[in-house]
């Protein structure tokens, strides 16, 4: 049995059921361990059986957590590797330390991923309300058919069909299969799946289309709301929606949208992490820098592996870019999804910004660790375990309940679903500007204290067994 592993390392994006985390880009260690095999599979070298076997191989070498496996579970007893793996790691999950950060996924899926950029599918985001039974497109992207066809931030979902003949209401469907049952509905994600969707908009009119699921790009940073320039009674503020970092693209968006910050003279910013599960840490370091203006050298993060793997230890320094600023004071808005790369980003800025940084929105999602993925060619498999921490120039990131109890300053704000992203009336965005302006808010109580991937009274509608884009970007359909 052979181990192999990417240069990817560390990023999340959570489950609501027991799925989780995603991969990240070379950070200590790259270079494989021990091969990874290729050619064409015999039935026992990808058998469940031989999987499983493989899989608790490797946790035993690099689980961040060796006292919190549980290596006595039968893998007879399980007819699938996720399943096994959940069991393996339950100790620690018991502890709050691997919430479905553990996972199987396909190797040439996440490559494609990351590196196209693109998936398949309507191109939007959905969240749900099982209280009323209701769906409502959270995000869209551009140039996707569900934009296309007129869903856009604020769209509720009212039916679900395969032609306008035979559709079902989404009430209907949440009263009787909760959120599984609407995305059963959806159909796979896949190219050339069709189905008729009848909703309203925002506005309030009554639209339906049928609409083919196509390839579309994740683009990172909205063309439409990406990057604005506030003014906030005659001071620029930056504003700045990074949607994720798994997509290698982010870095080419991110140095625009920083060189426009620092020709417009900006020293405030507003950073929307809100439905940003995690991605790559290279960009999470590259977000670093480029706020790193007068710190370069400083220590931005540093990587902790378990004892016998202390050899792999390593410490990031802020290095110079030709885009970079020296914010003054920086809100980031957070809520339960925010995660991974994206917290990483909050905790490497205290150091640096001291009273002059604050949470926007409610608790984080709380993900302190992160994972290697360990590759098997020869069956496609891409083991993502956790296997270290990460602590910024203080030495502090046990923030497995959240950000909301490190952040020096929280204000709590809803997210404003009918109000679209960067518009400075958004309830987020607004409560930002008011912590910039100097302006009171109310705290993050413990009551906000962290919970599943909320959106403001809705959850991410996410599949119990997500595919790779849907583990990154969680609420993508």
């Amino acid at each position: 049995m052979g181990l192999g592993r990417v240069s990817l390392t560390s990023t999340l994006a959570l489950a609501l059921a027991a799925c989780g985390g995603g991969g990240g880009d070379s950070q200590p260690g790259a270079g494989p361990i021990a091969g990874g095999g290729g050619g064409t599979p015999t039935p026992s070298q990808c058998s469940v059986r031989d999987r499983q076997d493989w899989s608790l191989a490797v946790l035993n070498e690099w689980y961040l957590f060796p006292d919190l496996l549980d290596t006595s579970v039968n893998p007879a007893g399980f007819s699938d590797v996720q399943s096994y793996l959940d069991a393996l790691v339950a100790p620690a999950r018991a502890e709050d330390k691997d919430r479905g950060f553990t996972f199987i996924t396909s190797a040439s899926e996440e490559d494609a991923l990351i590196n196209s950029g693109s998936s398949a599918g309507f191109g939007v985001r959905l969240g749900y309300d099982q209280v009323n039974n209701r769906v409502f497109v959270i995000e869209a992207y551009e140039n996707a058919p569900g934009l296309t066809a007129g869903l856009d931030r604020g769209t509720e979902l009212l039916a679900i069909g395969t032609s306008s003949s035979n559709t079902q209401t989404v009430s209907s469907l949440m009263a009787s299969g909760g959120p599984g049952a609407v995305i059963n509905a959806l159909g796979p994600s896949d190219p050339g799946v069709t189905r008729y969707i009848e909703f309203r908009s925002a506005a309030g009119t009554l639209g339906g289309e049928s609409i083919v699921k196509a390839d579309f790009a994740l683009d990172p940073v909205s063309d439409r709301y990406g990057v604005r320039i506030i003014d906030d009674g005659g001071k620029k503020v930056g504003y700045l929606n990074l949607r994720t970092f798994i997509v290698g693209s982010a870095d080419a968006d991110l140095r625009d949208a920083f060189q426009t910050f620092k020709d417009q003279g900006v020293t405030e910013l507003i950073i929307d992490f809100r439905y940003n599960g995690g991605g790559l840490v290279r960009i999470a370091d590259l977000m670093g820098d480029l706020m790193g203006a007068g710190n370069v050298g400083q220590i931005w993060s540093k990587t902790v592996l378990r004892d016998s793997k202390s050899n792999e230890n390593s410490t990031t320094p802020i290095a110079s870019a030709a885009q970079s600023i020296a914010p003054t004071k920086v809100a980031f808005i957070g809520r339960g999804g925010t995660a991974s790369a994206s917290e990483l980003v909050i905790n490497s800025m205290l150091p640096y910004l001291g009273n002059n940084i604050a949470l926007i929105g409610t608790n984080t999602f709380g993900k302190p660790v992160g994972q290697f993925g360990f590759d098997r060619d020869v069956c496609d498999d891409r083991l993502r375990a956790v296997t270290f921490k990460t602590v910024n120039a203080n030495d502090e990131g046990e923030y497995f309940s959240g950000l909301a109890g490190v952040v020096p300053n929280t204000c709590r704000a809803n997210d404003d679903i009918f109000t679209q992203l960067g518009d400075p009336a958004e309830a987020s965005i607004a409560t930002a500007l008011d912590f910039l302006a100097g302006r009171s808010c109310t705290a993050i109580s413990g009551g906000d204290l962290r919970s599943a991937q909320s959106t403001g009274g809705r959850e991410l509608l996410q599949p119990v067994r997500p595919n790779a884009a849907q583990y990154q970007i969680p609420g993508l359909f």
